[in-house]
């Protein structure tokens, strides 16, 4: 059975997606947004995995945000640098400047599909914008501890609900 629990925590990751490279990607955006992070996805083809992560854990995030929540994160890896803003808008929607076709061997863009299948989930309105970086696997990196950071502040106020 897939599922995702994610926690205010220090960054702890226990994640088996199916998917080495996103669930290297998922460990920097738990340890980057400081929340405690545990998933694992029923062994499929690796787009649907990729798709599956990315709305079990839009799916375990979306009561922790409240319409309205935002967040930004702005993270580096090496030479390339990330930024990604959010808001719980009830909208899902991907808008980024970064095309990774290709990257982890998939043919397709793993980050964008995990994006897409997140701002599903938790009815995110996301911007990702990458500013620098011509390493693929570092552009990576930034964007997911970026989009970690920015998922973090979002959910911030959730112990005061």
């Amino acid at each position: 059975m897939s599922g995702a629990r994610v926690t205010p925590g220090t960054g702890l990751a226990n994640v088996a997606t199916g998917v080495p490279l996103l669930d290297h990607l998922l460990v920097e955006l738990a340890t980057a947004g400081r929340f405690d992070l545990s998933l694992e996805i029923e062994p499929d083809e690796p787009v649907a995995e990729v798709d599956a992560a990315g709305a079990a854990i839009g799916q375990a995030l979306q009561p922790r945000l409240r319409p309205g929540a935002h967040g930004h994160g702005v993270m580096i890896s090496v030479e390339a640098l990330a930024m990604v803003i959010i808001e719980a808008s009830g909208t899902a929607l991907v808008a980024s400047n970064a095309d990774l076709t290709g990257a982890g061997g998939l043919g397709t863009d793993l980050a964008a599909r995990f994006l897409a299948s997140l701002a599903e989930a938790a009815a995110l309105t996301l911007h990702v914008r990458l500013i620098e970086g011509e390493n693929t696997d570092h552009v990576l990196e930034a964007m997911f501890k970026a989009l970690g950071v920015a998922l973090s502040e979002a959910t911030a106020d959730s112990a005061h609900r």
